[in-house]
């Protein structure tokens, strides 16, 4: 009897922790141009018609719309259809993350608008074609934290577990070569704004360079490089990473410190560092909402939901700073929020590890497959931090950007930040035809740092 239990208890635990290893069957991947979107998604709208059907997301740039300009409201017209606060959030509890019922209980002023869900998420025909193969050829290596057998696409487009889901994260689909002037706002618990960083951000997705081909990647799926303009304390400074798909192309970090002046490894920039460029409110894994390893969390795949978040968030964009970044919250008026379809993963601190945040619960919109909030509390089980990307909506692209306006919300001091914001800032995220990858190399990096 107890070496049936036992083994019971061993399989219950292979099929909820442990990664899977392998790509669906022809048959699944037949699903992807029928039932579901081409990165994976239901198709079809749900029962309630709240949720429509995808219907090829948005496309087409506004009328006389120029590389960098800020994106107008692709939806100027859609009004909110409810309201939620917390006098009338327990009737819509099952469709609210504990961090944003926190944050109505902890602010009287704070609300969401919820306006209709316009499930505008595309991608070019080429990423949907890879997609396609990576079905059926990824598999996960080392231990669910790498991926070999993909490229140019979401590599597990039917997911099996919770590890997939977060790879998918990692590879979603948002651009190729893309640079952003960016300020990072910090808001303090007695009212007080503050810019906390002000830069450049530059990305190469090299996974996704219709320019590469497989044999020619070197397995480095993203370089980014952070150099920062302002304010004068943090001028000249820069991060620079390179974000691998397995143990076979090693994460590399580098940072330039003015006073310093000089460029060394930095393998402090991740996990629950805080994270300096939101002056330490902020983690460094928190950043883009995910950002480096996850191996000291188990993860644990909950299931698909229906739930509000942040969605289309092209108007809080183009607000004055002073109207958006106000006291406790972000403007309730300003932030749409919409019904989709997310999956919800809980992640959990593994036996042996190190980390301020014992659990993290994500949402991962269906749609994206990016992350979109996240929560996380203490070792003492109590909700500590609620995260979030407003999102911004590219149909130049085509892509929903969830790597843009992310930030987050202590429970605990009452401060948050709104980080990879360009507010009253003339240019907005912009494609650019072509990176060389020597602009990421920390040889680079030393020869910008001193000109």
């Amino acid at each position: 009897m107890k070496r049936t239990l036992l083994a019971a208890a061993c399989a219950t635990l292979l099929t909820t922790t442990l990664p899977a290893a392998a790509g669906v069957s022809a048959e699944e991947a037949a699903k992807l141009k029928t039932t579901l979107t081409p990165l994976g998604a239901e198709r079809a709208g749900n029962k309630d018609g709240t949720i429509p059907a995808w219907d090829g997301g948005l496309t087409k740039p506004a009328a006389g719309y120029k590389n960098g300009d800020p994106r107008p409201d692709p939806f100027p017209n859609d009004k909110p259809i409810v309201t939620i606060d917390a006098k009338n959030m327990d009737a819509h509890a099952a469709k609210l993350s504990d961090g944003v019922k926190a944050l109505m209980k902890k602010h009287a002023g704070f609300r969401i608008e919820v306006y209709p869900t316009r499930r505008s998420a595309a991608a070019p025909q080429y990423v949907y074609d890879n997609t396609f193969k990576n079905a059926t050829q990824a598999k996960m290596v080392d231990n669910g934290q790498g991926i070999e057998g993909a490229f140019g696409g979401i590599p597990f487009p039917i997911p099996k577990d919770a590890y997939e889901i977060i790879l998918n994260h990692r590879l979603a689909w948002w651009g190729v070569n893309l640079q952003t002037p960016l300020r990072v706002w910090v808001m303090t618990a007695d009212g007080k704004r503050s810019m906390a960083s002000g830069g450049v951000q530059t990305f190469r997705r090299v996974y996704y360079d219709p320019r590469v081909t497989p044999d020619k990647f070197d397995g480095y799926y993203m370089l980014g490089k952070f150099a920062a303009t302002e304010p004068g304390s943090k001028a000249g400074e820069a991060i620079l990473a390179h974000d691998g798909l397995n143990a076979s192309s090693p994460r590399g970090l580098w940072q330039y410190l003015v006073g310093q002046r000089r460029v060394r490894k930095a393998p402090s920039v991740g996990y629950d560092t805080p994270d300096a460029v939101t002056s330490g409110i902020g983690l460094f894994d928190e950043a883009f909402n995910l950002f480096g390893p996850i191996d000291k969390h188990e993860l644990k795949l909950i299931g698909k939901k229906e739930l509000y978040i942040p969605y289309n968030n092209n108007r809080a964009a183009l607000a004055k700073v002073n109207d958006l970044i106000t006291p406790n919250t972000l403007n309730p008026a300003l932030v749409r929020w919409e019904l989709h379809r997310v999956w919800e993963i809980e992640a959990t601190l593994a036996a042996g590890k190190r980390h301020v945040a014992a659990k993290r619960r994500y949402y991962v919109d269906e749609d994206t497959w990016q992350i979109i909030l996240f929560d996380g509390w203490d070792a003492k089980g109590e909700l500590w931090r609620t995260n979030f990307t407003l999102t911004l909506t590219a149909p130049d692209v085509p892509a929903v950007f969830g790597n843009v306006m992310w930030g987050g919300y202590d429970m605990n001091t009452g401060a948050y930040y709104l980080n990879l914001a360009f507010n009253e800032l003339p240019v907005q995220m912009k494609v650019l035809p072509k990176l060389e990858r020597s602009f990421f190399s920390p040889e680079e990096l030393a020869n910008e740092s001193t000109r």
